[in-house]
This record gives C-alpha cells, sequence and structure tokens, in this order.
C-alpha cells in the first residue's frame, strides 16, 4: 500500500472520530494528515511526512482550534431584568438605602442604593448592580 493512501486512512479515521467526540482537535489532526497524504502523493520522503504532519498538527491545534471553539460556542444571551444588570440609569427622584426612583431604557423603577450611607441626587448617572424584586440596586458612575 502507498504512503499517501495511509495518511489518507488515517485522515478518515480522524475525521470520522471528530464527526463523534466534536474536540475540534481530532479534526484538526485530520487536516494535518490530508496534507501530509497530498505530500507523500508528491513524493516527499517518510522522515519529512512526519515532520509536516507534526507542524501542521501543531500550528492547527495551537492557533486554529482556540478560534473555531470560539465560534461555535454558544454566547449567552441575557434576557430579562438579568440584561438590565450593568446597564447605566438616570436618577429621577433621589436615591438612598431604603429608596427612591431611576429611568433604566425609558422605563422608571424603584431604587436602592447599593451601599446604605450613600444619597444619589435625581439627575446623577449610576450603574445598575442587581435586580432585587422589582427593585434596581444602583452605585453611583464615577
Amino acid at each position: 500500500m502507498d504512503l499517501w493512501a495511509i495518511w489518507l486512512v488515517i485522515a478518515a479515521v480522524l475525521i470520522a472520530a471528530e464527526i463523534v467526540t466534536l474536540t475540534v482537535a481530532l479534526g484538526m489532526l485530520g487536516g494535518a494528515a490530508l496534507i501530509t497524504a497530498a505530500c507523500a502523493a508528491a513524493g516527499v520522503p517518510l522522515p519529512l511526512q512526519f515532520l509536516v504532519f507534526t507542524v501542521v498538527a501543531v500550528v492547527s491545534v495551537v492557533f486554529v482550534r482556540p478560534r473555531v471553539r470560539r465560534a461555535l460556542t454558544p454566547r449567552r444571551e441575557r434576557f430579562g431584568v438579568d440584561a438590565l444588570v450593568g446597564s447605566t440609569a438616570r436618577v429621577v427622584s433621589e436615591v438612598t438605602g431604603t429608596g427612591g426612583r431611576v429611568r433604566i431604557g425609558g422605563e422608571e423603577w424603584t431604587a436602592r442604593a447599593y451601599d446604605e450611607s450613600l444619597v444619589i441626587p435625581p439627575g446623577a448617572a449610576v450603574d445598575v448592580m442587581e435586580i432585587s424584586g422589582a427593585t434596581a440596586v444602583v452605585y453611583p458612575r464615577e
């Protein structure tokens, strides 16, 4: 059996294993085996074939795999009140540790200061630290 055919079989096995495992690493190794099969078909000697496989495998696993995994990983979208955490709000009526009102994205919310000793005046910009029930817990922006 020719060396290029052996490399093709190795590539097929690795790619089939990738389909089952979805790790991306086996697919990268399968791609390296395909490139090595092309080199073997071109008449590259066996020691250089191993070198080509090793270099392509290392480069693809180290540099390409992280980008592919990042692209394939679904992003966690925040919905509802969780999407408001981290946003900026404007104080409508004085906010203290016990109460007040802020405007978040066009809606008025009851609010209280994250630090109970703070008094935040109307018009100040605040960051929404958390949502507790129907109350926004806020901290003044610096």
